[in-house]
């Protein structure tokens, strides 16, 4: 139930926890009296893409722990007998006897008696288990469910048995996989979730088949365990349950982060191609300016080519155009024009329509 709620939380955490994180973030990172990113600008998309990134990340870290502590917690025969996986048949008996002379229900009388009996038998059933070289094996690899395994004899037997249990939860990941993406759903990411269901497949029929466990338990976690005291070692289903649900958080975060990557790539590149069309459109103007003055020089030259020999005339020309030019840009200046509008309205303030002139004009001639 824990792990079915744990899924479920993939699809509404993320962007609850994002929204709480974004206000926490604008109200740390912005001072009082500035304007915050309003909701839709491109600015808070990027913030919130960025942090529901984040936020899903922490979770599958987080997904990761809750797993191991979870398998921590419920323990295993080894840990129960306070035994390490790879301890030999003469120290198991050993420690087992130990056990007994403390925690035998003849020795234990009152209320802790029953809860004595039920300890006895529990450490019993791992000491026959560990002792015996099949079941030790299929132990390992399977966990406390070969306790359910009947008819079961040899290595080959066992793993037999434990596959055909394995074998329905990949067909009907596989078959949710094909059907799913024949439908048109769950298109993010879909490479990555085939990979990683082909490598938990392969990774799951390697580790039930070797006689020994994976390396990545055997040879780097739990001597690094072991040298710091920092955790129990792993045994090899202990390792599967793990990467099993590990696969399960990375193909849901997959599927919610890619989309998340894949538009902010697509705002990069448009932001980018934006930039590029600008240059452009600068470019070609700047070169069209100058298309325009190279034209304008020329007729410019062409104009005064009459008066070539005469330097009197050409000065008189420039004179002209210069005033010319300075008298149609102060006449075109809407702020010169809208100035002489003003003047002209006060000048003609209280004459009837129609009339000529001006009101001080009117009143010299009626005097």
């Amino acid at each position: 139930m824990s792990s079915l709620l744990s899924y479920a939380g993939w699809y509404f955490l993320p962007s609850l926890v994002a929204s709480w994180v974004q206000s926490f973030y604008y109200s740390v990172t912005i001072r009082a009296g500035e304007p915050k990113p309003t909701p839709g600008s491109p600015r808070y998309l990027r913030h919130r893409r960025n942090i529901q990134i984040g936020v899903i990340a922490v979770y599958l870290l987080y997904t990761i722990y809750e797993a191991d502590w979870s398998l921590q917690r419920s323990g295993d025969f080894y840990q129960d007998l306070g035994l390490t996986p790879d301890v030999d048949v003469k120290a198991i008996n050993s420690k087992f006897r130990k056990l007994t002379l403390i925690h035998h229900p003849d020795k234990v009388h009152g209320d802790a008696k029953a809860e004595a009996e039920q300890y006895y038998v529990h450490i019993n059933q791992a000491r026959e288990t560990l002792i015996d070289p099949v079941k030790r094996f299929a132990y390992d690899r399977f966990g406390p469910e070969i306790l359910e395994y009947k008819h079961c004899k040899t290595i080959g037997d066992y793993v037999k048995t434990g596959a055909m249990r394995i074998a329905p939860s990949y067909a009907a990941l596989g078959f949710l996989l094909l059907v799913s993406n024949f439908l048109g759903y769950l298109e993010a990411g879909r490479y990555w979730r085939y990979f990683t269901f082909a490598a938990m497949l392969a990774f799951e029929a390697y580790t039930i088949t070797r006689p020994t466990g994976p390396a990545i338990a055997t040879r780097v976690l739990n001597p690094l365990f072991q040298t710091f005291n920092l955790h129990a070692p792993y045994l090899p289903f202990q390792i599967l349950a793990l990467a099993r649900r590990t696969a399960i958080a990375i193909y849901i975060a997959l599927s919610q982060i890619q989309p998340l990557i894949a538009l902010t790539f697509i705002n990069r590149s448009g932001s980018m191609a934006s930039e590029q069309q600008v240059q452009t459109q600068l470019n070609r103007l700047d070169a069209l300016t100058r298309s325009y003055d190279l034209e304008t020089s020329r007729l410019l030259t062409l104009e005064m080519a009459p008066f070539a020999e005469d330097a009197d005339r050409q000065r008189l020309v420039r004179e002209q155009l210069k005033e010319w030019l300075v008298q149609n840009t102060i006449r075109s200046d809407p702020e010169v024009r809208d100035a002489m509008g003003r003047v002209l309205k006060r000048k003609r303030e209280g004459v009837p329509a129609g009339a000529k002139g001006t009101r001080s004009l009117r009143s010299q001639s009626t005097s």
